[in-house]
């Protein structure tokens, strides 16, 4: 099995508490990829098979609004994960992530993930956890977002 280098991204939420003999087994199960800018990673609504980690580049994540209508949700640099929910559940996905600047990807699929989990269990669980952080902390940025745009739409007082 081919290794890939994670020394540059231990800071990453998805390796937090994860030992550095963990980390080099997880690197023989990622893949690397390098993508030019301009060029997609997936679609809004294909199906979800991977998660990615950015180690150089920026992925800007994007949603349609309408037919033609565009969103651009966040852009994301080294160190961040996109896509993490694909490995957990497979269900579609649901924004667009393309690459604005040429990227190196680290991706773990759905099927090595879960080889993981059974031949490691107890890693395949921080892993799991990690995943589960990084997805609930978009979650409450977002709210958060949400609620101070709402809060600044209200109607001042007096």
């Amino acid at each position: 099995m081919s290794h890939v280098d994670f020394s540059e991204l231990a800071g990453s939420t998805l390796f937090a508490g994860i030992a550095k003999l963990e980390i080099e087994y997880l690197s023989s199960i990622f893949t690397r990829t390098q993508i030019a800018a301009g060029k997609t990673v997936f679609i809004e609504n294909m199906p979800g098979e991977s998660l990615y980690i950015i180690s150089q580049g920026t992925v800007q994540i994007s949603q349609m609004l309408a037919e033609i209508d565009e969103q651009t949700l966040v852009s994301l640099g080294v160190g961040d994960v996109f896509g993490e929910m694909a490995v957990i559940d497979g269900e579609n996905r649901s924004a667009t992530a393309r690459i604005i600047k040429d990227a190196v990807l680290f991706s773990l699929n759905r099927k090595s993930f879960n080889i993981l989990v059974n031949e490691k269990p107890r890693l395949g669980l921080k892993l799991t956890l990690n995943i589960v952080r990084t997805f609930s902390s978009k979650i409450r940025s977002v709210k958060k977002d949400y609620r101070a745009m709402l809060t600044a739409s209200l109607p001042r007082k007096g």
